[in-house]
């Protein structure tokens, strides 16, 4: 199926990608990149466009984006209502500082978020909204925010935040802080904050008989430990809702966020939801939280915000939090600021996302489309280096391991994801593992004939890759 997709369109000459290499390594410092890499062990590959789930390189092969171009794209590429809905607000008002001004389309986007978001019973919904330029700067505010709410509240000694083992909340100082993937932490650990690490309620690592959510409950029962060892001193829990993407896309039980609910209310500290890469229909809900029922104190959400058009992130809070800051003085307010802070281009595209959910009914059809996807995986997980296949909604994940021993995880100088990467990538997919770890995360626009093409090439990039073994 893959040589219907590509061998109709034309490759550029030697030379073409040459000057197209020189040109590029010759000004760009690539994210999340080891540059001596490039161009030889990580191929460049140079989009054109882009329609629905596909990307189409300058030479006009196509590619089905399988990761959501790093899972913000969720209704596919160029689509064209949200493209529309951005043209029309640009030729109106482009940007406006958004201290002391407002305008129509971030007002109506905060009121629709707060419409939208988890409620539960018995507790005061989320009531205010504060805008951002990304998922990390989100995540900054959330612990900015609350860490500021206590000292107002005269509890300065509430200082200490508890994040997961294994989580990721972005790349900013304090965003990684609270991260725990020493790939990302090591370096900058002397310049970063102190925080505690619960351990993780992943499933991957039940033992002894435990289902997922004895693994969550016992997690659950060490974190309340934290409590009593640390009284009064906890600010915040903050957690990836029922999935740790950047962690290896490892899964949970919801009965472990009902513990930190019931946990952080027990303890007078707050609960902070990085629904960052989970919102927005990705877990199979519009929010991973709802699934287990639960009201965070701040959730912060981005990717999928946009339709994964232009950066903004939103901060939910709580009425309570938000007069926790009203004072007459200045240096009680919540003075944290970005330029570009609701901005009506990317709150536009926003509205138009939010209208695709609700006249597409894009939950109801993520649905039928993950049945689909565990389909499609059946196959995969029966290959004899697959240690776990795991689905939550619109994600699939695949933990590749020596002859699928968990306790034998392959030997991290052979590279076995990146060479699925490269395996995959030349038959049209971009799947870009995290670590041994391949996993599917297409835009929701993806149909049956792309999730054959996806299962077909993953199937024969894992085969590929073990060859080396």
């Amino acid at each position: 199926m893959w040589l219907m997709q590509n061998d109709v369109h034309s490759t550029p000459s030697l030379a073409e990608a040459a000057r197209w290499q020189a040109r590029d390594l010759a000004v760009l410092w690539h994210p999340c990149t080891q540059m001596r890499e490039h161009p030889n062990t990580l191929p460049l590959v140079p989009i054109a466009h882009g329609e629905g789930a596909w990307l189409t390189g300058m030479d006009g092969r196509r590619y089905l984006d399988a990761v959501s171009s790093w899972w913000t794209n969720i209704h596919g590429h160029a689509e064209p209502r949200i493209a529309e809905a951005i043209a029309r607000q640009a030729r109106s008002l482009e940007q406006v500082i958004l201290a002391g001004f407002s305008h129509e389309p971030a007002i109506e986007l905060a009121e629709r978020l707060l419409a939208i978001a988890p409620r539960q019973p018995d507790r005061a919904p989320l009531a205010k909204v504060f805008y951002a330029d990304n998922g990390s700067a989100g995540v900054e505010v959330a612990l900015k925010m609350a860490f500021h709410w206590f000292l107002n509240a005269g509890e300065p000694r509430r200082t200490r935040f508890v994040a997961l083992e294994n989580g990721y909340h972005g790349e900013t100082l304090g965003a990684l802080s609270v991260g725990d993937i020493p790939l990302y932490r090591r370096t900058y650990a002397p310049l970063l904050s102190e925080c505690l690490f619960a351990p993780t309620p992943d499933a991957y690592l039940a033992v002894d008989g435990e289902d997922a959510e004895a693994r969550a409950l016992a997690a659950a029962d060490l974190l309340a430990t934290m409590f009593d060892r640390y009284p009064g001193e906890i600010c915040a829990v903050i957690v990836e809702p029922l999935l740790q993407c950047a962690g290896g896309m490892r899964m949970y039980h919801p009965a472990y966020l009902r513990r930190v609910r019931e946990l952080c209310d027990a303890h007078g500290a707050f609960f902070i939801a990085d629904e960052i890469a989970t919102g927005f229909g990705r877990t199979g809900t519009l929010f991973a939280c709802e699934q287990a029922g639960v009201q965070p104190d701040f959730m912060c959400v981005s990717k999928g915000l946009t339709g994964g058009f232009l950066p903004l992130a939103a901060v939910l809070t709580t009425q309570s939090v938000y007069d926790g800051f009203l004072d007459d003085s200045r240096e009680r307010a919540f003075l944290h600021s970005h330029s570009y802070t609701g901005n009506p281009l990317a709150c536009a595209a926003a509205l138009a996302s939010l209208d695709i959910f609700e006249r597409d009914e894009v939950i109801s059809h993520n649905q039928a489309t993950s049945r689909l996807m565990q389909e499609h995986a059946a196959s995969i997980a029966q290959l004899p280096h697959i240690a776990d296949a795991r689905q939550l909604g619109m994600v699939c994940a695949f933990e590749l391991t020596r002859d699928g021993d968990k306790s034998m995880p392959f030997d991290p100088a052979l590279r076995i994801g990146l060479r699925a990467y490269r395996a995959a990538l030349e038959r049209g997919v971009i799947l870009r593992p995290l670590g041994d770890t391949l996993y599917w995360m297409p835009p929701y626009c993806v149909d049956d004939a792309a999730l054959e093409l996806l299962a077909d090439v993953t199937e024969h990039a894992i085969r590929e890759a073990i060859t080396c073994v």
